[in-house]
């Protein structure tokens, strides 16, 4: 039977990827974001849903995990892809600029794993995925966006909570760290760097999928460094 995956910021360049690897690999896929679509190549696909929803909104957000749950039977995978990012040294980041990325990066992690962790412990089975980022790890870089660091690393200190409280389950929570993905807004922004050593939104996929498939069961409390050569 195909394991459901649940995967927000489904329009954007990675989550585009990710549908698609994971339509590919045989996985039904419930895709979330808001507005716009290019995602039109999935659209007849039979084991593919998107669906609008505004995931800073809890009580939305719960009351479609009880829909999907209600209409899948169970969610074996959730894809935390959306996001937000913001330059600001600490003298550039007030309180509204915390609390923009807080909402953008933490929250709409947290109200979508948090009832999907009560269900996947209830199955006895289960792979929460959060997008991590690399100047959450490296100071030096997060130093320059600071808001969006400390929100990305909140993911990393939810992730091990997560897996805290599974600690003998087949539930498991991990985190994806990428390098500069390889995308047309990353060139253009970066016109002198290489993008030959960035890493490719489908590279990320790939890693994604592998965490969600029989190869990736034993693994545990992982963090997945993409970096590439970034």
């Amino acid at each position: 039977m195909a394991k459901t995956i649940l995967i927000t910021g489904a329009n954007g360049n990675l989550g585009t990827a990710t549908v698609k690897k994971f339509l590919d690999s045989g996985y039904t896929v419930l895709a979330i974001d808001q507005g716009g679509s290019h995602l039109g190549f999935a659209g007849s696909h039979p084991n593919f849903t998107l669906k609008s929803l505004d995931l800073s909104n809890e009580a939305a957000v719960e009351a479609f995990i009880r829909e999907a749950i209600g209409k899948y039977g169970r969610i074996d995978g959730a894809l935390m892809l959306v996001g937000g990012f913001a330059m600001g040294d600490l003298a550039a980041t007030d309180g509204a600029a915390l609390r923009k990325m807080m909402t953008l990066n933490v929250e709409t992690a947290y109200f979508m794993a948090r009832p999907l962790f009560a269900h996947m412990m209830q199955n006895g089975y289960g792979r929460l995925v959060f997008m991590g980022a690399r100047p959450a790890l490296k100071p030096e870089q997060g130093k320059s966006a600071v808001a969006y660091a400390l929100s990305k690393g909140m993911l990393f200190e939810l992730a091990a909570l997560l897996n805290a409280s599974a600690k003998g389950k087949n539930v498991v929570a991990s985190v994806v760290a990428p390098s500069t993905i390889d995308t047309e807004i990353n060139r253009k922004s970066m016109p002198d760097a290489n993008p030959a050593d960035w890493v490719k939104a489908e590279q990320i996929a790939d890693v994604l999928e592998f965490i969600c498939s029989e190869k990736g069961e034993p693994i545990r409390e992982a963090v997945y460094k993409v970096y590439n050569n970034a």
